[in-house]
């Protein structure tokens, strides 16, 4: 039985897509959009957003289909 992706409440504007690793679905969030939506929702600056996501979004194990917060290469000008 696959089990199902579990999805970070406050941050569906990130959501990037849904990834897989073996049988579990996983949702896939863009790490520097969650800091924006924190400063911008919450009034946070950016050192108290990134220390808030990897303290309490990161850091939080939430059992099978815990989201993953990647962040995005970007190609060099």
């Amino acid at each position: 039985m696959e089990d199902k992706a579990l999805l970070a409440d406050g941050f569906a504007e990130a959501l990037i897509g849904m990834g897989r690793q073996h049988t579990q679905d996983l949702a896939v969030y863009d790490y520097l959009r969650c800091v924006e939506i924190l400063m911008e929702r919450d009034g946070m600056d950016y050192t108290e957003a990134c220390e808030y996501m990897e303290y309490n979004v990161i850091g939080a194990w939430v059992g099978k289909g815990t989201p993953v917060f990647i962040d995005a290469f970007k190609e060099e000008e």
